[in-house]
């Protein structure tokens, strides 16, 4: 595997138990995560980073085998550049519905 690939998959690990540790001492709830803004904007900013490394990813191999991986690319442009139409809802969608998938497709790749 490339170096550069592996380096973005470890960033993209690395922001994904970021945002697990976020729940550690907080409830795993919606209520918890809407009325944290503290919260939102750190596991915002790691959807970012996910976004970002999957970009440097799909430019060095564009046939990675990654559910989504456009759509986790156009994600962190929406939250980038769409940030005053953000809705809670959308990160917290990614929270719970997509970022175990990715998890799991990630460490398999490092584990090869």
């Amino acid at each position: 595997m490339d170096d550069n690939i592996k380096k973005s998959l470890e960033d993209i690990l690395y922001a994904i138990d970021e945002i697990e540790l976020f729940f550690v001492s907080i409830p795993k709830q919606y209520d918890e995560f809407l009325n944290n803004t503290l919260l939102r904007r750190a596991v915002e900013r790691n959807i970012e980073v996910i976004g970002e490394a999957m970009n440097r990813i799909l430019k060095a191999d564009s046939n990675i085998s990654i559910t989504n991986a456009r759509q986790i690319v156009d994600t962190r442009n929406y939250i980038i550049h769409g940030y005053d139409t953000l809705v809670p809802d959308i990160l917290w969608s990614i929270v719970i519905n997509h970022l175990p998938l990715l998890k799991q497709e990630v460490n398999e790749f490092l584990n090869k």
